[in-house]
């Protein structure tokens, strides 16, 4: 399996894979085989990942220029947002968005806005890069599964977190999965 990571808090992913798991990680920047971040005195600070961190390769990894690293993400064999103090755009959710048959996004993101606010809405006021393209939603709280005829399903919660405290938190409304897990 091939899962694109796109910046953010998915880059943090590579140090969180447990032993075993076979999948290879591709970062926009042109990355095929992203490794975790390095031992602290082993950076290279030639070797970044999109949101400019030095990482790691893992074995057999590839690296090439954005121009192909995107052609991998818009044929499938592989949000938009804005950064403080960086220009607003798009990013690579376009290219992710392009083939949505082959390509399943997962989005990973705080429950909450800073204020409180719930950001997991009923429908959403903003232009949409690809609309029903999202295939999972992992938060600090939950995982959700989203389909584009059930809707979402409470598949996972944080430890200490009740299903009470994700409804709370979440304006959509959402099923509970019958197998409702804690999250890993």
């Amino acid at each position: 399996m091939y899962v694109n990571l796109g910046i953010g808090m998915p880059l943090i992913a590579p140090s969180y894979l447990p032993e075993g798991v076979e999948v290879v990680l591709q970062a926009e920047n042109g990355i095929l085989g992203l490794g975790g971040y390095p031992k602290p005195g082993e950076e290279d600070p030639d070797l970044i990942n999109p949101g400019k961190e030095t990482v790691t390769l893992a074995s057999g990894a590839s690296v090439f220029g954005s121009h192909e690293s995107f052609g991998m993400i818009r044929s499938g064999h592989l949000a938009n947002f804005m950064l403080p103090g960086k220009v607003k755009g798009v990013g690579g959710a376009m290219d992710l968005v392009a083939n949505p048959e082959k390509t399943k996004v997962v989005v990973t993101m705080e429950h909450v806005d800073k204020k409180g606010n719930p950001k997991i809405l009923p429908e959403c006021s903003f232009p949409l890069t690809g609309p029903r393209c999202v295939w999972k939603i992992i938060t600090d709280l939950a995982v959700f599964e989203v389909s584009p005829t059930e809707g979402l399903t409470l598949a996972e919660h944080a430890e200490g977190v009740s299903v009470e405290e994700i409804r709370s938190k979440t304006a959509a409304p959402f099923k509970v999965a019958d197998d409702l897990k804690p999250m890993l």
